[in-house]
């Protein structure tokens, strides 16, 4: 029996006492029943303040639980999501969390866009003692300093994305670095990587200029001179969307980027490459999601089916939202539970199939080992690109076991 039929019984008053009392535990019985017959999952994210990249994500999960649902479920149940936005903020995503725990009654919580609101999330899960999935924020201390066992992370770290970079960073022989990045965890994650790989690989490296921007808030004019002032020879960038596009546009304009090598985290992801048309960068070094060009037999399949259901092409918020629904999935199989110390146990290892690699969450610090495309900007028919990108498996972008020892909170 549905809510609109329990309040039904308050229409009719001839009712008697009996009747309604069979009529209310009726209705208790059938939301009981409903409830086993699904396993509940709270999802939390930014949609207001992210939506280049989270429109897409939601996107990607919801037909992943379209797939997953009609296919029977699992354990014999369909998948239910209960989703809620946090405003990009910290304490309204521990709130919101605890809203879909205590009210929703979900079994286990998946989510996160910004570093912040994922360490939030992580806590919260520790404290709770609740399974979380990160889905997309970056910052290394969810899975090293913040790591508990009931937490794992889908997409690379920080520490993997600038490793993913490095090699060909190192190849360019700069000696002059300046850097720009969001003045919030992820940024700060990223540059702290950033210095410590290029010095180790490059000794004598300098760092000239350093630009630490507000999130969302960046005074393009002013960064752009600065770096300029700076004489570097090459640029260290960080910044994402709409940050992102008025650097690129107001560093065109000035000149900043002529005869010079930029090194870019997230800058070939469509969400961030599209909105600039023709004046994307060119021959920018960077992180992204060629989609158009990946030709494997399981990534077109993907592409196809997303362009079917949608038409519109994927970005990499929907591989991601796809792959972390896909990947809680094949945890609740493995575990033969929603319980959430057995979905910990479960992930611990756990190998999954996604559209680009097959990966694992890694049990010494609960991250898979998705990789990252990496190539050069272009702009072919007035649109922005990634070309000559190759594949680094997440698992070669892993410092070693021991300082990850040393990096881990215990759980």
């Amino acid at each position: 029996m549905t809510s609109r039929n329990r309040f039904n019984l308050t229409y009719s008053l001839p009712f008697t006492i009996a009747a309604a009392t069979l009529a209310l535990g009726a209705g208790s019985f059938s939301a009981a029943a409903s409830a086993q017959a699904t396993i509940k999952i709270g999802e939390i994210n930014s949609y207001k303040a992210q939506p280049a990249f989270l429109e897409p994500y939601r996107q990607g999960w919801e037909m992943a639980l379209e797939e997953i649902n009609g296919s029977g479920g699992v354990l014999g149940k369909k998948l239910e999501v209960i989703s809620r936005d946090d405003n990009g903020n910290p304490g309204d995503s521990v709130r919101v969390a605890e809203e879909l725990v205590k009210r929703e009654q979900v079994s286990l919580l998946f989510g996160g866009f910004l570093s912040n609101t994922g360490l939030a999330l992580t806590d919260y899960a520790k404290q709770r003692k609740i399974f979380f999935l990160a889905a997309e924020p970056l910052t290394d201390k969810i899975v090293w300093h913040n790591g508990n066992k009931y937490t794992y992370r889908l997409r690379p770290s920080t520490y993997m994305l600038v490793a993913s970079l490095v090699k060909d960073a190192a190849k360019l022989k700069k000696k002059r670095w300046a850097i720009v990045y969001p003045n919030y965890e992820y940024g700060q994650s990223a540059v702290a990587s950033f210095k410590t790989l290029m010095k180790a690989a490059q000794p004598d490296i300098e760092f000239v200029a350093e630009q630490a921007t507000p999130l969302g808030k960046i005074d393009a004019g002013a960064v752009t001179q600065a770096l300029a002032d700076a004489k570097p020879d090459a640029i260290f960038n960080v910044l994402f969307a709409t940050d992102l596009g008025k650097f690129v546009r107001d560093g065109n304009t000035r000149g900043l980027f002529e005869g010079r090598e930029v090194v870019s985290m997230l800058s070939g992801e469509p969400e961030y490459l599209d909105p600039l048309r023709g004046e994307a960068p060119s021959n920018w070094l960077v992180t992204g999601y060629p989609w158009y060009a990946i030709n494997t037999p399981e990534h077109k399949k993907f592409v196809d089916a997303y362009r079917k259901k949608y038409n519109d092409y994927p970005r990499n918020g929907s591989l991601v939202g796809y792959s972390t629904l896909m990947s809680i999935a094949a945890g609740l199989k493995k575990a033969g539970s929603a319980d959430s110390d057995k979905l910990a146990a479960a992930f611990s290892g756990l190998k999954v199939e996604t559209p680009v690699a097959t990966i694992t969450y890694r049990a010494q610090d609960h991250q898979s080992t998705l990789g990252a495309f990496v190539g050069r900007t272009g702009v072919k028919d007035g649109k922005g690109i990634m070309s000559s990108f190759v594949y680094v498996d997440g698992a070669t972008l892993q410092p070693s076991d021991a300082e990850v020892k040393k990096l881990r909170a215990a759980d």
